[in-house]
């Protein structure tokens, strides 16, 4: 299904304010590694978010999610304070992990090895 114009607004207001968010409380450098907002995807109804979190070069991405989920509840008063002018309710926001990169890393070391295993047959 396709998102409207009002999901999209939505989205796209609640992940900038939510990147300053993470600033603020230090959640975009975790072990040394960083994390990003990769997209947030809103129902119909604008009452649940979905943050899609990003990961890079975090050495357990799994605990630096789980500490995100702790937080979950600050998080979420800081954004309604932040949205409460634009928004009459203030989305569940549910957070998950985006390993897109870990394919595209994936797919790069694939296609490099296969580019190795051309080269000797095209020489012979």
């Amino acid at each position: 299904m396709q998102e409207g114009k009002r999901q999209k607004q939505v989205s796209g207001l609640i992940q900038e304010e939510l990147n300053t968010i993470f600033q603020r409380l230090g959640f975009n450098m975790i072990n040394g590694g960083m994390v990003s907002i990769s997209s947030v995807k809103i129902t119909p109804d604008l009452l649940e978010a979905r943050v899609y979190l990003s990961f890079f070069q975090v050495a357990d991405a799994q605990e630096a999610l789980k500490r995100i989920q702790e937080k979950a509840g600050e998080i979420k008063r800081e954004l309604g304070n932040r949205v409460r002018q634009q928004l009459r309710r203030i989305p569940e926001v549910k957070y998950f992990r985006d390993d897109t990169l870990d394919h595209v890393f994936r797919m790069e070391e694939i296609f490099r090895k296969i580019s190795e295993e051309k080269k000797p047959d095209n020489d012979q």
